[in-house]
């Protein structure tokens, strides 16, 4: 049997009424976006004959500190209603989520002091549109590049960079004096791979309580700090270090003189109550240890890590030795003592500096030392009265005269062997 063909149906296109309720709710949903879009916070134009708001908005004068970013957009004339404001602009205004106060401005004003057009006084190029540049406390105009002008997203995320506190990202030298050694203080991070999100929650929190202090980071699997890496924990793959710089003396500039730093490394686990101490010690100049030569960035090899390990175990014998050092007994004798007049002179000041120390005898005065003298010379005047004989004044006949001087000087120098004694043991009371 043959197949019986079916019968083809057309269908009918709705009627047109049940589509104009839909379309209207469409059109009507447009139009309150739009219109809400419209309504939206009217952002602020800056007088340009207000020369006090021209200041704060370029150079961040006065007392609010802030930050703007600002479209070049020129006034209405004659009543006119003028040119939209960038969608670009906007969007990013309506975001609200940038540290920055967004204000419009007429840029073709010329400014009275240098007879220069706001595009001319601060190089902005005119051709680039939208036409927006950041100002204030962070610095004069400075345009915004056109690439980050697609949406106001972008311009957002730019921003956002430019203007909220982050660490910055140090790969070579020349940065490293710049971003960090040149800074009053400086922490910074030697990562020891990706960091966790408490490292990342921890350094967020320092950069938000101490704004005037730098922050930095080093990729310490790729990158050798010369002149440091013996000051820290040795480096273990995985694990963070942290070091805080407090700068001593000098600059980069060849009028300060040669730029010097102290440092002080973490020695405990990286946590945001043991950086936070760390940095605040800084700021108060307490536990800082001076270091003799800048650190250097190389990239890291097998060699200085070996030349880095050698000096630690240099530094370790010599904490040992100084240790034993510390530990044995003083020596008995004195060293200066090798039998020859000095060295007994020597040993005899030592012994009687030890023998005044121990009974509490103060050093006698020049003049009680004369009137001990003079007591001493009476009293052996007294002596050799005694041994007077009356009669033995007079020379012998055939007796030199000179034999008998003789005699009597032998027994004087005999005497003054026996003074120098006597001084002797009366500088020891």
């Amino acid at each position: 049997m043959g197949r019986v063909a079916k019968k083809k149906t057309t269908q009918k296109a709705p009627p047109l009424d049940k589509l104009l309720k839909p379309a209207a709710g469409v059109a009507l949903a447009m139009l309150g976006y739009y219109f809400m879009k419209g309504m939206s916070a009217e952002i602020p134009r800056i007088d340009v004959n207000d020369s006090l708001a021209l200041r704060e908005v370029f150079f961040g004068e006065g007392a609010s500190g802030k930050d703007f970013a600002v479209l070049c957009h020129p006034e209405a004339k004659d009543g006119s209603v003028g040119l939209p404001v960038s969608s670009v602009f906007q969007d990013s205004h309506d975001d609200g989520s940038a540290p920055v106060e967004y204000a419009i401005i007429d840029c073709d004003h010329v400014l009275p002091d240098s007879g220069k057009t706001i595009y001319e006084k601060f190089k902005l190029n005119k051709k680039k549109r939208p036409t927006i540049f950041v100002s204030g406390k962070v610095g004069p105009p400075k345009q915004v590049p056109e690439k980050h002008l697609k949406t106001g997203a972008m311009l957002t995320k730019l921003l956002k960079q430019m203007l909220e506190p982050h660490a910055a990202k140090i790969e070579k030298t020349k940065e490293l004096k710049e971003k960090c050694l040149n800074k009053d203080v400086c922490g910074l991070l030697l990562k020891g791979g990706k960091p966790e999100p408490f490292v990342k929650h921890a350094m967020a929190n320092l950069l938000g309580k101490y704004p005037s202090v730098q922050f930095a980071s080093v990729d310490s699997t790729l990158l050798f700090l010369t002149n440091l890496e013996e000051y820290l924990p040795e480096y273990v793959a995985g694990e963070h270090r942290f070091v805080v710089f407090k700068k001593v003396s000098g600059g980069l500039a060849e009028a300060d003189g040669r730029l010097k730093t102290s440092i002080i490394p973490l020695e405990d686990s990286l946590t945001f109550n043991s950086m936070n101490s760390l940095v605040s010690n800084a700021l108060n100049g307490k536990q800082v240890k001076k270091i003799p030569a800048l650190p250097n960035i190389k990239s890291r090899t097998r060699k200085l890590e070996e030349a880095e390990r050698q000096k630690r175990d240099r530094k370790k014998d010599q904490a040992r030795r100084k240790a034993q050092d510390d530990q044995k007994p003083p020596p008995q004798t004195f060293s200066a003592n090798d039998g020859s007049k000095e060295g007994r002179r020597l040993e005899r000041e030592r012994r009687r500096a030890e023998h005044n120390a121990q009974n509490n005898v103060k050093p006698k005065t020049p003049e009680e030392i004369a009137e001990i003298e003079n007591k001493r010379r009476e009293r052996m005047e007294e002596e050799a009265a005694k041994w007077k004989i009356e009669g033995e004044d007079e020379a012998e006949e055939g007796t030199p005269f000179e034999e008998e001087d003789t005699g009597d000087e032998e027994f004087e120098d005999i005497d003054d062997e026996e003074e120098d004694d006597d001084e002797d043991v009366l500088d020891l009371d």
